[in-house]
């Protein structure tokens, strides 16, 4: 069964009787989406201490439970307060040396000294969930869809990342404006938008769209999605698919002003199809395209609110963790 909630990923360090977990991360991207191809925030924004203490819990008895002596990775899902648990990979993951730059725990290291038969309680750095550092950080992933001909880029339980960015600040919008930009996703703040969504995205792209109806976005809209926005009282300017009479899409991209596409593939992800051809063409012409309407609408409220001539430099070469982001 698809539960479409919220995923979370903890990394612990185990010795057997207890754990330490360094912190944990809150993805964006809504479950169904690889965790390796999903943004990843940490602290985690939007928990309750209620799911917090859960997760520390459950952590704890898996650990236990599966003799696990080192490293342990696991992946959450919380839906209306309820944690349920996708997967538990007993080694090191991807997000271990993320975790560890971001909150000054030497993951490995301590790991290594728990396999060796020392107790986490005798290495500093205590037990259970560690406090937040003073930052926040992102973690989001790269693609080189332009060297794989062919290939969808829309997004779901495979991996397709080859890569990631860290975005790093004491500003939440900050860090994921850090993250877009460090992973070629950038966005004008009068940027054109081209949305293309299916039928049941249609009335959750209205209200994304209405929160930045006073921003200086200019979007564009073919005739379904266009339809729909106009009827949620979202200017949108028309132009039409593909293969439809000018103008199109494709005239759009060839004038090489559009800033963003927003398109949601329809069942099967045919090549055939409209929206894969877009997705590729846009991937050719250079022209960023967010097939998550979650990166989305990340990607949009970090480019309206922070300033683009106000960036804070942070030297991750010298990071101070200091405690509790506020």
């Amino acid at each position: 069964k698809y539960m479409p909630g919220t995923e979370l990923e903890v990394d612990c360090i185990s010795d057997g009787t207890t754990v330490l977990i360094p912190g944990i991360m809150e993805h964006i991207d809504r479950a169904g989406i690889h965790s390796g191809d999903s943004i990843s925030v940490y602290p985690a924004v939007t928990l309750s201490e209620k799911v917090q203490k859960t997760i520390v819990d459950y952590t704890k008895r898996l650990a236990s439970a599966l003799h696990v002596i080192g490293m342990m990775n696991i992946q959450f899902i919380v839906l209306k307060e309820e944690v349920y648990i996708i997967e538990v990979n007993p080694r090191s993951s991807r997000t271990v040396p993320y975790i560890s730059k971001v909150t000054g725990i030497p993951a490995i290291a301590l790991a290594t000294r728990a396999m060796l038969g020392e107790k986490l309680a005798d290495m500093g750095y205590g037990t259970g969930l560690f406090r937040k550092s003073g930052y926040y950080a992102i973690k989001l992933p790269v693609f080189s869809f332009e060297k794989i001909i062919g290939a969808d880029t829309s997004l779901g339980p495979e991996m397709k990342s080859t890569g990631e960015v860290l975005g790093i600040s004491k500003d939440y919008n900050e860090a994921l404006l850090k993250a877009f930009d460090g992973g070629g996703v950038s966005l004008p703040k009068d940027g054109k938008i081209i949305v293309t969504v299916r039928d049941k995205d249609k009335a959750e792209v209205c209200e994304m769209l209405k929160e930045f109806k006073d921003s200086q976005f200019k979007f564009y809209a073919t005739p379904g999605t266009r339809k729909a926005l106009l009827e949620a009282g979202i200017d949108a300017k028309p132009v039409n698919k593909l293969t439809g009479e000018s103008p199109n899409i494709m005239d759009m991209l060839h004038s090489g002003d559009v800033s963003l596409i927003i398109n949601t593939p329809t069942h099967g992800r045919r090549p055939d199809r409209d929206g894969f051809k877009l997705r590729r063409i846009a991937v050719e012409s250079g022209t960023s395209c967010l097939t998550s309407l979650d990166a989305a609408k990340a990607l949009m409220r970090s480019t309206f609110i922070v300033p683009s001539d106000k960036m804070s430099l942070t030297d991750i070469a010298t990071l101070k963790i200091t405690p509790d982001v506020k």
